[in-house]
């Protein structure tokens, strides 16, 4: 499925042949996030995303970054999270050689121009302030700053107006010299070029590149800082995430996770979905979720509710976490099993998707599985082995709650947070 190269450098090439394919992606991984960052400098990776596509030696305006990839009818975008900042490219497959020689002059010759700073730090003041007013997104937000606190894992990968209203282009530019380095990048590649060609071509944009190791994460601390964190705001609806601390992405019960989050609350046959929405008619959208991290990670339920009925839908979501710790029907698991399996394999109908599901793994795991090999460890899941699972993490002192609506008091909502 795949071949794995590593350059003098450090630098990893992965990459996928896909014979039929017409088109090839190229996705660069990046290992920092907001996790990385301290109280100083919140949002710094995200901001450098941003100034990676401001302008270039060869490329010197946003425009000319742009043209370059969408005047030969490919796509681009980049995003940063709280571990991984990711770009990628996917171009038709002659235009292969554009889709790395772009994503790597972005990397070594960004200018950084000073003017560029601060224009882009007003358009991710507005970007903090959009989020603010779109309550259904800014709970998801708050649920990780009520289970961790004020950790890195706890904040906004963006920053807050504050820190990115007095991030300095120095400080930008030390950052971006002491992660993007070598050492720290993954480049994974899908489509119909032979791993050879790719690892040619890499080497001859990115091989003289240089950088020294980059220093390690903080660790995250698991114990909630904050059991009930409430935004009072007027809105129509009320918005709520529940969460209990769960898995990191190594953790040998992953698959089980997953698969415990598929019963509860993904897809239109979740038990969630088909008693707060169908059973009860308390929300029209909720579902449940999980984050994976190095050390940590968390499964969350968010819904949307009227907000004279919040109470009803909080005791029915907690009825049905509560119902995962008696035994799971086989019948049940095996449609899980076969719903996480095709919406993987759907997942990897393209090439973007395929590099992307190749480069993630090896700069988060360190190895890759193959589809094969994830079949066969869902497969190895029993039902016992979910119960277990939920049994341990819905635990009512570990429970966090989230909540953006109408109301004053936090000691109301707390008074419902157990099973």
């Amino acid at each position: 499925m795949y071949q794995k190269s590593r350059l003098a450098n450090g630098l990893r090439v992965i990459t996928s042949y896909i014979p039929h394919a017409r088109s090839v992606s190229a996705t660069f991984f990046i290992r920092v996030g907001s996790r990385n960052e301290p109280d100083s400098i919140q949002g710094a990776s995200h901001f450098l995303e941003h100034m990676l596509f401001k302008g270039t030696e060869k490329r010197p305006t946003p425009k000319d970054i742009s043209e370059a990839i969408e005047g030969i009818g490919g796509y681009f975008n980049a995003e940063a999270g709280k571990e991984l900042t990711v770009y990628w490219d996917k171009v038709a497959d002659r235009h292969w050689t554009i889709a790395i020689e772009v994503l790597s002059d972005l990397l070594q010759h960004s200018l950084f121009k000073a003017e560029e700073v601060e224009k882009e730090r007003k358009v991710i003041a507005e970007e903090l302030g959009m989020l603010a007013d779109s309550p259904g997104d800014w709970v998801h937000v708050l649920v990780d700053a009520a289970m961790w606190g004020s950790q890195p894992l706890g904040r906004d990968v963006a920053g807050t107006r504050e820190s990115v209203l007095n991030l300095s282009r120095d400080q930008l530019l030390d950052w971006f010299r002491t992660y993007y380095v070598p050492s720290n990048l993954v480049i994974s590649m899908a489509g119909p070029i032979h791993h050879e060609d790719i690892c040619a071509e890499v080497e001859r944009h990115l091989g003289r590149w240089d950088g020294s190791v980059p220093p390690e994460w903080p660790p995250a601390g698991q114990s909630p800082v904050s059991r009930v964190l409430l935004k009072s705001k007027r809105t129509e609806q009320a918005h709520f995430c529940l969460a209990v601390p769960s898995l990191p992405y190594d953790h040998p019960e992953r698959y089980a996770l997953e698969l415990l989050n598929i019963v509860l609350g993904e897809g239109m046959s979740s038990r969630l979905f088909l008693a707060i929405r169908e059973k009860y008619g308390l929300a029209y959208d909720v579902h449940s979720y999980t984050n994976e991290y190095n050390d940590a990670g968390s499964l969350v339920v968010y819904a949307g509710v009227e907000p004279g009925r919040i109470d009803e839908a909080l005791r029915a979501t907690l009825g049905e976490m509560a119902r995962l710790c008696e035994p799971i029907p086989e019948d049940e698991l095996a449609r899980a099993k076969e719903f996480w399996k095709g919406r993987m394999l759907l997942r990897l109908e393209d090439t973007r998707s395929i590099a992307s599901w190749l480069g993630a793994q090896e700069l988060l795991l360190g190895e890759i599985y193959t589809v094969d090999d994830v079949i066969e460890r869902v497969d190895q899941v029993q039902a016992s082995d979910l119960r277990s699972l939920a049994e341990r993490l819905f635990v009512s002192d570990k429970l966090c709650l989230a909540v953006i609506g109408p109301y004053r008091s936090e000691d109301r909502f707390a008074r419902l947070l157990k099973f």
